[in-house]
């Protein structure tokens, strides 16, 4: 059964929703009847996303607000913005993210950036809309966007790997918050995108890889998920399947039981091991 929040009325707000996985859930909720507000930074950006948004529904039902969810007071502008306009709050997807490269001895600006939009963006939004969300008294989401990087952290992004383990950290610990808090109807819910062609991820590509998913692909598995209760909504592509995805994590596990080498899976030693293991042998 469709969750009873993706209904005809109810309002969704997505934060990094001017372009890629964002922007397809705006559109994709437009599409159910929904009021949407995106959140972005870019006026222009907003403008076009704004009116394909306003194409799939009602002009009056979309609003776009320039908004740096790093900064925690417009996220509470953002909040009070919708709940005047709209009334309040159903689904809240914390989307925002950056991937602009921070090496270990990188500036320290860098990792810092990082942290404020993928990491504080999400806390800021989960603790300004949730108590508005539950007092409103209706079933609700709130979807956190992760990363696969935060779960296995391979290296080369270790700025973006750590903001997401954060993201995933968090996500769980708030629907633990939101089960054991009574009279409560909302749920939170951590997006785990594979291989998605956006501008964040087309790093100067103009074509889709073939292994690659659409954003619109990818919030078709989001919500089929989401309507059948799952939590960790893992994507897969069209490279990965869910079952390798499912061996590379349990490998990352499998170094703190088995007491390896940090990042075992990129250490030549454990090559051979680790292509065994992701064979089942």
């Amino acid at each position: 059964m469709p969750h009873p929040a993706m209904s005809p009325n109810s309002v969704a707000v997505i934060t990094g929703g001017a372009s890629g996985i964002g922007l397809a859930a705006a559109i994709r909720f437009a599409r159910l009847g929904m009021k949407v507000c995106i959140a972005d930074l870019g006026a222009d950006r907003l403008a076009e996303a704004e009116a394909r948004i306003a194409a799939a529904a009602p002009a009056a039902d979309v609003m776009a607000v320039a908004v740096d969810v790093s900064r925690v007071d417009e996220v509470a502008a953002l909040e009070s913005a919708v709940h005047k306009r709209f009334g309040g709050t159903d689904i809240l997807m914390n989307n925002a993210g950056i991937s602009p490269g921070a090496k270990i001895f990188g500036p320290l600006e860098n990792w810092q950036r990082i942290f404020a939009v993928n990491l504080w963006g999400v806390i800021h939004g989960s603790q300004i809309f949730a108590p508005r969300m539950i007092e409103r008294g209706r079933p609700g989401l709130i979807i956190n966007t992760g990363s696969k990087q935060g779960i296995t952290t391979p290296p080369g992004e270790p700025a973006y790997n750590v903001s997401k383990a954060g993201v995933k950290a968090f996500t769980e610990a708030l629907q633990y918050e939101l089960r054991n808090t009574a009279g409560n109807h909302i749920s939170a819910h951590l997006l785990i995108p594979g291989h998605v062609f956006t501008g964040l991820t087309a790093r100067g590509r103009t074509e889709k890889p073939a292994g690659a998913w659409t954003a619109e692909q990818t919030i078709d598995f989001m919500v089929e998920h989401i309507d059948a209760g799952d939590f960790y909504i893992l994507c897969p592509d069209n490279d990965v399947p869910r079952r390798l995805d499912e061996r590379r994590i349990l490998w990352a596990a499998g170094d703190i039981v088995e007491n390896r080498p940090a990042l075992s899976r990129w250490h030549p030693d454990y090559a051979e091991a680790f292509e065994k293991f992701v064979k089942g042998k």
